[in-house]
């Protein structure tokens, strides 16, 4: 009777403790879609980090981002080379030193979830993405979510997305891509504002 007496409390006491766990991450989940729902626009600085399984090297640039609701990102490298990308709605630019690419992502169905993985992972909107799999949990005083694409053409991409929010006011702060083949970038957010007012000039892909 007493081993049954303290395997029911057990059990109690597991239950409780998976209950906490739920409600915990959904808390965290909430928080991080209200403050997404409520980012009107975002500027920060970056460092990119690309790290190579095959070369044993990485390769780092720097560059800045803008984004503005809804469906507006500019992300623009600065160093060590010049290279800019603009998402306005469905359409895309892509810019360099010699020549300028326009694409309409209703006609490129990869390009397009490419753009959407991009905006959102960088404001944090993906967390409710039936197209991933995604584990949420307070780590190293941090909240990280580990994103694994459920569709096909996104596997043979992407292994895992990895996002790390700060904890009291729920942004991204580093955004990590682990590709299929070993390779990995990773993209650390720097100088962080938000709801401070953006030309539209800077999203123009024309």
């Amino acid at each position: 009777m007493r081993n049954k007496l303290i395997l029911f409390c057990g059990m109690m006491c597991l239950a409780l403790t998976l209950s906490a766990q739920t409600q915990s991450k959904e808390a965290i989940r909430a928080k991080i879609n209200k403050a997404a729902q409520e980012m009107r626009t975002m500027q920060c600085d970056f460092t990119q980090t690309k790290y190579s399984k095959m070369l044993n090297d990485q390769m780092v640039s720097k560059g800045r981002m803008c984004y503005k609701q809804k469906n507006m990102l500019r992300w623009e490298y600065v160093s060590p080379y010049t290279y800019t990308f603009i998402l306005n709605d469905t359409q895309v630019l892509l810019k360099n030193e010699h020549r300028n690419d326009i694409i309409d992502t209703k006609q490129n169905k990869m390009f397009k979830e490419i753009a959407r993985i991009m905006m959102n992972s960088v404001i944090g909107k993906c967390l409710d993405d039936k197209e991933y799999k995604v584990e949420l949990v307070p780590e190293a005083g941090e909240w990280v979510a580990r994103l694994t694409p459920l569709k096909k053409n996104m596997k043979q991409m992407f292994q895992k997305i990895i996002l790390h929010f700060d904890m009291k006011k729920a942004w991204v702060t580093k955004v990590e891509l682990q590709e299929k083949k070993g390779d990995r970038t990773v993209i650390v957010l720097k100088n962080v504002r938000t709801n401070h007012e953006i030309d539209n000039k800077m999203f123009s892909v024309r």
